[in-house]
């Protein structure tokens, strides 16, 4: 028998190369680790047949040929899916086992088969190694005779998480520790991972993304609360505890120096810590300690806008919000364990209800501020009644009212159970009707407030419905640079439902958005191809984006573009060439292979997956114009 001729040879080298790729790949980390392990295992006993084939360099029979040739699709399969469950995420891996575990079975049935077509006898190897490859095929049909044995905790556990509002900590516990979720880090990595995924619409459907969130955000809380069960990394705690920014001056009380807890006015306008100003005048003072002029009385009044200040201050810099002194000889009424004066709360509801024009902007405007500040404000708030009288002022003729109050419910919606009462209140069609005529304040406002309460699946369909989409649209295209901010990151995460990515699209978002594609200085480039991208996973979408002829931008953000912006157009790319032959030919043309490789070689993950996804694409287009 002759040598190989280079095809055959080239055949060979290619099998060794993707044995080579899988070995190398790193240990996985989640709950498919055993399907996962089984198979990379099993791959790597194949090496010696392929390593001995190359040395010997002697002739294969055509039938030998088909074999390998199967068997190189399968490893090429293999890559993809043991590359997509170690990179993806953690949870969307926990919920869809059962499916994952169907086609690690597709798979090793492929491999089985192909080297079933592989015939050892009239292979020129050596005894030991033929003995290896049947034991490695006896392994391959045992796996397939095998079910994978479902984790039935892990599943109870998921049931429950998804069930109850405040899940058991042991329950939370366990799916940490399943689903290797340990760490503030781990959580952002996840989070990451299944951003990607919204991006890509790789066939996921909506209601999953959901309850991926949900379960992301149980864990989350359970971090951030400081639970010792789901304690932060050394790493991170050393950050938390070096950082000791520079108080400002205005912050500070001029009695003792230190942040306000509780900023208070006196009658000449100056502020002061309310402990320290009130011992000041326990002690017989009438004066005002900093300007020495006699106090007209001495009535102490909360500085709310400072307060929210100091709090914003202190959320930005990573310092722990204050918290009020209950040392204070003369401590007002109510200011027991919680930082929430329901007293002032309810007189500033009474104006809400009962006042006049004025007084209802100012008291929207002082809600708005106090609701911004913390959690404990946005609680207080909203069990007093004022989400209610809130939405009424949406509707108010006074455009600084109507800002205050739109607002004041955007910054109550941070609290996720007031999302269902802004909801219930009716606020939706009205925050919509703010959107379109609102001041560009009240509409930034509105757009973001959609966005916050679109993060449960079923107001995505109401804001929708409600006719919010063209508005953003609008925004989106006059807005201030913050305000198209807002509008897209509604638009994005709206158009997660199927039914509003079809809305979007006969509103015309195609155009506006490829506008922002090609205007590298906007800043908006970032949040077009995000949006492109979830749209392209829709039929509807992907023939309108390619109508309106993006290839010879995306070529060029994948060649100049910033990693996160290659990636994205990496990703939209793919969509657009699956199963478009002109698509591809146009890419062709506008030489994304070469962009391409240099991208499969230095971007991303995500990047190198997707940029060898569509390489794969451009070869097989033109192999089929070849032959």
């Amino acid at each position: 028998m002759g040598p190989m001729d280079d095809a055959k040879k080239e055949v060979v080298s290619q099998l060794g190369e993707l044995i080579k790729d899988i070995s190398g790949l790193p240990e996985c980390r989640n709950v498919s680790k055993e399907l996962y392990s089984d198979l990379v295992r099993r791959v790597k006993l194949l090496s010696p047949l392929f390593e001995e084939l190359e040395d010997r360099d002697e002739e294969l029979s055509d039938d030998v040929v088909l074999g390998l040739e199967a068997l190189k699709i399968a490893f090429i399969r293999a890559i993809e899916l043991l590359r997509s469950v170690n990179e993806g995420s953690k949870i969307f891996q926990a919920l869809q086992m059962d499916k994952i575990a169907v086609k690690f079975r597709q798979l090793t049935e492929h491999i089985e088969e192909a080297l079933t077509q592989i015939p050892c006898d009239k292979l020129n190897i050596s005894e030991e190694v033929r003995e290896q490859i049947e034991l490695v095929h006896v392994q391959f049909k045992r796996a397939m005779g095998r079910m994978h044995s479902p984790d039935l905790q892990l599943e109870m556990d998921l049931a429950m998480a998804q069930k109850e509002k405040d899940p058991d900590l042991s329950i939370l516990k366990r799916l940490s520790e399943k689903l290797h979720l340990r760490t503030i880090n781990d959580l952002k990595r996840e989070s990451i991972a299944i951003h990607d995924m919204v991006i890509s619409s790789d066939g996921v459907q909506d209601h999953c993304f959901e309850t991926m969130s949900l379960i992301l955000r149980k864990l989350k809380d359970c971090v951030v609360m400081g639970n010792p069960n789901f304690d932060a990394s050394e790493d991170e705690k050393a950050l938390i505890k070096h950082r000791s920014p520079v108080i400002p001056d205005d912050f500070r009380c001029p009695i003792s120096l230190e942040l306000m807890k509780d900023p208070v006015i006196v009658s000449t306008g100056q502020t002061y810590e309310r402990s320290c100003i009130q011992k000041w005048l326990d002690a017989g003072h009438k004066t005002c300690p900093k300007t020495q002029q006699t106090l007209l009385h001495t009535a102490l009044t909360p500085n709310y806008v400072l307060k929210s200040l100091i709090a914003l201050w202190c959320e930005s810099n990573g310092v722990e919000l204050p918290k009020k002194q209950n040392n204070c000889s003369n401590s007002r009424s109510g200011a027991g364990g919680s930082d929430c004066d329901r007293a002032a709360i309810d007189a500033l509801l009474q104006k809400l209800a009962n006042g006049n024009s004025e007084q209802q902007r100012a008291a929207a405007g002082e809600l708005r501020l106090l609701a911004k500040r913390n959690a404990d404000n946005r609680v207080c708030i909203a069990e007093a009644g004022a989400i209610p009288l809130l939405v009424e002022l949406l509707s108010s003729t006074d455009s600084r009212t109507q800002e205050h109050a739109v607002t004041a419910l955007l910054n109550l919606s941070i609290h996720e159970a007031n999302k269902g009462s802004i909801v219930n209140a009716g606020a939706i069609p009205d925050i919509v009707d703010v959107l379109k005529n609102g001041s560009m304040e009240a509409r930034e406002n509105a757009a973001a407030t959609l966005f916050s309460l679109s993060v449960l699946d079923e107001n995505k369909v109401a804001i929708g419905a409600a006719g919010a989409i063209p508005a953003l649209i609008n925004l989106l295209c006059q807005g201030t640079p913050r305000g198209k901010k807002d509008a897209a990151t509604a638009i994005f995460n709206l158009s997660i439902y199927q039914g509003n990515k079809v809305r979007a699209l006969k509103a015309g978002i195609v155009a506006p958005l490829m506008g922002l594609l090609k205007d590298a200085g906007g800043g908006m480039m970032d949040e077009a191809l995000a949006i492109l991208a979830i749209l392209a996973s829709h039929q509807e979408g992907k023939a309108a984006i390619g109508q309106a002829e993006p290839m010879p931008v995306l070529v060029e953000v994948i060649r100049t573009g910033s990693p996160r912006n290659r990636e994205n157009a990496a990703a939209l790319l793919w969509s657009l060439c699956t199963g478009d032959v002109q698509c591809l030919r146009i890419a062709k043309e506008l030489g994304a292979e070469e962009v391409l490789k240099e991208l499969s070689e230095n971007g991303t993950d995500r990047a190198k997956r997707k940029a060898a996804s569509v390489l794969e694409l451009l070869q097989q287009v033109e192999a089929v114009c070849v032959s």
